[in-house]
């Protein structure tokens, strides 16, 4: 079982390289909770991704809503889509997630056909994959059969895995894909985008609502809707859970003071940043850094033995 922990750029698109073997895919398990920030963050990336849930279950995020997906159900999200997921209903979440460039479905005389135009669906962000169905019990058995190819590799396997990806893509298109595209959706997505893009690049300074508003060239109260609407919360309630989120970094990975934290996430005030940390993560800035720390020796004495 492989964790996967990934990087974010500043307008959220996933750094990490998606490829399980030398072909864009990538193919893992992983644990919600063990995610450095104890959630999947906002972000998106250009792949197509297939989650199914092995254990407990899952609240999603994705543009404007949210959905829970139980243990046995998946979901499918579209290229680009603003997209968060956390833990749900107190369970500890594990999935397995199938990631795929859209380039690598079919050749490319048959791109432009069966595939581009519905990486542009903007009706269709997500597609729920119900385990009371038995088409989306068939993209599970094609995600199980690309991993024994990947973990097995036997002789012309880069071919059956292709023939799985495909068998896979034709199933979504047949029972799942609507071929509507909403131009006033898609242009709010891309201007939520461009202000979380300023929101990661400026966080460590002072920050004015407007700023954040002329960012996605629109006015304060347009920009607090379009936040309400897409994050279900307000501007700066979100730029002051992304500071806290970016000192879970520096607890983790620096020996900085909490003061010196503070000031570096964008606080002006030692207090207020540690009654921030407290709400949103139920402890401590420091009691999070000596867990962290006691969680790390526990890991290396487990690889010593």
């Amino acid at each position: 079982m492989h964790n996967h922990h990934f990087l974010i750029d500043y307008n959220l698109k996933e750094l990490t390289e998606h490829s399980t073997t030398a072909w864009p895919i990538a193919l893992y398990h992983t644990k919600i909770r063990h995610h450095r920030s104890g959630y999947i963050p906002l972000h998106w990336h250009d792949e197509f991704q297939f989650v199914f849930i092995l254990e407990g279950e899952a609240e999603f995020h994705i543009n404007e809503e949210t959905l829970y997906v139980k243990q046995g159900d998946g979901i499918f999200i579209n290229s680009g889509c603003l997209h968060m997921a956390k833990d749900a209903n107190g369970t500890a979440c594990t999935y397995v997630c199938l990631n795929v460039s859209p380039y690598f479905i079919t050749a490319n005389e048959l791109f432009t056909t069966f595939v581009h135009p519905y990486m542009h669906a903007s009706q269709t962000a997500y597609i729920l994959l119900n385990q009371k169905d038995h088409w989306p019990k068939h993209i599970y058995q094609c995600i199980q059969t690309i991993q024994q190819l990947i973990d097995e590799t036997p002789v012309y396997y880069e071919l059956e895995l292709n023939i799985q990806l495909i068998t896979i893509w034709k199933s979504l298109l047949q029972n799942g894909f609507q071929m509507k595209h909403d131009a006033r959706k898609h242009d709010k997505n891309e201007r939520m985008k461009h202000m979380l893009n300023w929101i990661h690049q400026h966080y460590h300074e002072k920050i004015l609502l407007q700023d954040i508003a002329r960012a996605g060239q629109l006015s304060r109260s347009e920009c607090c809707r379009s936040f309400k609407d897409i994050l279900k919360k307000s501007p700066m309630h979100y730029v002051n859970e992304y500071r806290i989120q970016q000192s879970l970094i520096l607890l983790q990975e620096t020996d900085l003071t909490i003061t010196e934290i503070a000031y570096q996430v964008g606080f002006n005030s030692t207090s207020y940043f540690i009654n921030l940390f407290k709400r949103i993560k139920n402890t401590t800035p420091l009691a999070y850094r000596k867990l962290k720390q006691l969680d790390l020796l526990q890991i290396k004495q487990v690889e010593e033995n």
